[in-house]
């Protein structure tokens, strides 16, 4: 099982349980909650049915952080953690506590939940983490983390659309239990369950392959919410058999859009990815794969393949799905050129890492040994990038069955002074952070940058933190007109994007950001954003509530990374 080192931050569907029965727990209940009437006794009702099952296997653990997180709600992300919790196979932990988040208007103030490897130290080498676990039904993880597969109940229960404000209101205060099951199937089954002192129950479940011999760790984690953790044990795991399913659909990606004449391999980098009737996806292995129809590589023209697969999750043999693509037998290459330049020509990096060709835009011109020409899709070539500050010449391959064929594409290369975020987009939510900048009073702080962003959602892209110089926040800002904190209840914000087309914009983006200490005790933050096709636009965060005297500011990103410039 691969895991990602320190990922905070997208795929394997697990099966469903066939084996679900209450848990033992011999305790006495130790909640009182000022609420609804009947809200004490529907928890003291769980209490009774786990204590009237008596598993005699039943390790209680002595909690040493009984509250985690600030009760001012003042912990950031990734400041404030409960104790580790080892789980080892065929084990299940379960977890009670009071969750507060203060009346916070973001659904993530809450628990949060990380499921790592045995390695327990955060910072100790060969820790990593299988996922982390929002309870707003969101989360990242490793490679088999599936954000399709978080299921919850959570109810409009005002009618208003908005599940949640609801949501928000109901967790504040509310008692939650949540079961990590380390099944020996090799995988961890979460079922989080909180009742609210308004009576409401909420329930969000999730599953991912794990270790099936490794101890796996369990965590909590604040985030401008506390926790008060009352209890903590571990009873055997309910899981001993996952059912098996059949395969219901096939999608095939990354095969060769045009192949050259006397290159038979038509399947090139082909992933096949299979969809079970569990609603779970699966890259299979190409060996598992077959194709019904194979095309003649022998003639020009396009091609069709039929692929199919007939295994059941579980690997048995089962009933086929299939699909096709097509392909195109082309001549041999022997000339190309750059027709029409992509959008993106200036790029900007810092040390000996090259950032990402985009072609967007970018219309490759082939002329064929028999003396045709097309054009080339992009995805088929490769781009080297020069890391020489200056007017430079991008390399472009073509690599053909006999041969290579290059040309070249004019860029504008600058070299940056420090760079925020790892260059294959893997930066997960405050995980790094630039310099802090101390912005005097009646002063400002110009960060001039390029984003390059994987595009996926408008906040991947530089967010601006303003805080005192112990780190404590007035507020952070995010350059797709949004933000939290206390100090940016009193802004006013103005824009003039145009969120149909922000997102797709991001990548190598031109971004001036301006921190300016207005000296009143009230910060302005501006975006000046020059997109790679020339478009400009603006985002402003005008009289933001802070202290004049002790004002810095700091970038902080994910999905992204920034090179600063000046």
């Amino acid at each position: 099982m691969k895991i990602k080192n320190r990922l905070i931050g997208y795929v394997l569907y697990i099966a469903f349980l066939t084996a679900i029965g209450l848990v033992g727990c011999e305790e006495s209940r130790i909640y009182t909650i000022n609420a609804p009437s009947d809200l004490q006794a529907r928890i003291d009702s769980i209490a009774d049915a786990k204590e009237g099952i008596d598993t005699g296997d039943t390790t209680y653990i002595d909690i040493t952080t009984a509250v985690v997180g600030n009760d001012d709600y003042s912990s950031g992300w990734w400041t404030a953690f409960s104790d580790y919790f080892t789980v080892p196979t065929n084990k299940l932990l379960h977890l009670e506590f009071i969750n507060h988040n203060g009346g916070s208007p973001n659904a993530w103030n809450n628990w949060n939940l990380a499921v790592a490897n045995e390695v327990a130290d955060r910072e100790g080498d060969g820790y990593a983490e299988y996922f982390v676990l929002r309870s707003d039904a969101f989360g990242w993880g490793n490679e088999d983390f599936d954000l399709d597969i978080i299921s919850n109940n959570y109810p409009d229960t005002d009618g208003d659309g908005d599940i949640w404000n609801d949501f928000r209101l109901t967790m504040d205060g509310a008692f939650v239990s949540i079961d990590v099951d380390h099944s020996a199937t090799g995988n961890v089954f979460v079922t989080a369950t909180a009742i609210g002192t308004n009576g409401t129950e909420l329930v969000m479940t999730y599953q991912q392959p794990v270790s099936a011999s490794d101890d796996i760790t369990a965590f909590l984690i604040a985030d401008a919410s506390y926790f008060e953790i009352e209890r903590a044990y571990l009873i055997p795991s309910k899981v001993t058999v996952v059912e098996d399913v059949n395969a219901v659909s096939i999608d095939v990606t990354g095969t060769p859009l045009a192949v050259e004449l006397g290159n038979e391999d038509f399947w090139g980098d082909g992933v096949a990815t299979v969809t079970f009737a569990d609603g779970s996806s699966s890259i299979v292995d190409t060996a598992d794969v077959s194709f019904n129809v194979i095309p003649d590589m022998t003639t020009l023209g396009e091609k069709t393949v039929s692929v199919a697969y007939s295994k059941t999750k579980l690997g048995d043999y089962g009933p086929a799905v299939s699909t096709f693509y097509t392909l195109e037998v082309t001549n041999s290459v022997i000339a190309m050129e750059v027709t029409a330049l992509p959008e993106m020509t200036t790029y900007a990096f810092f040390g000996s890492e090259s950032p990402s060709f985009d072609p967007k835009g970018m219309v490759v011109t082939a002329t064929y040994s028999d003396g045709s020409t097309g054009i080339l899709d992009n995805s088929i070539l490769e781009f080297e990038i020069p890391l020489v500050d200056g007017d430079q010449d991008a390399v472009i391959s073509y690599v053909g069955a006999t041969s290579t064929v290059t040309t070249t594409c004019p860029l504008t290369i600058i070299e940056g002074t420090s760079q925020i975020g790892a260059i294959d987009f893997t930066t997960a939510w405050w995980t790094e952070f630039s310099d802090d900048y101390t912005v005097a009073s009646g002063s400002s702080k110009v960060l001039t940058m390029y984003c390059y962003s994987n595009e996926v959602n408008n906040w991947h892209s530089p967010c601006t933190i303003l805080r005192k110089a112990d780190a404590t926040e007035y507020g952070v800002v995010r350059m797709d007109s949004f933000g939290w904190g206390d100090g940016y209840g009193t802004a006013t914000i103005t824009n003039d994007w145009n969120f149909d087309t922000f997102t797709s914009n991001i990548n190598g983006s031109k971004v001036v950001i301006t921190v300016t200490n207005n000296g009143d005790n009230t910060a302005d933050i501006n975006y000046d954003v020059t997109y790679a096709t020339g478009e400009t636009h603006f985002q402003k965060y005008e009289g933001v509530t802070v202290d004049s005297s002790d004002l810095n500011c700091a970038i902080v990103l994910e999905g992204s990374y920034v090179v600063i410039t000046e």
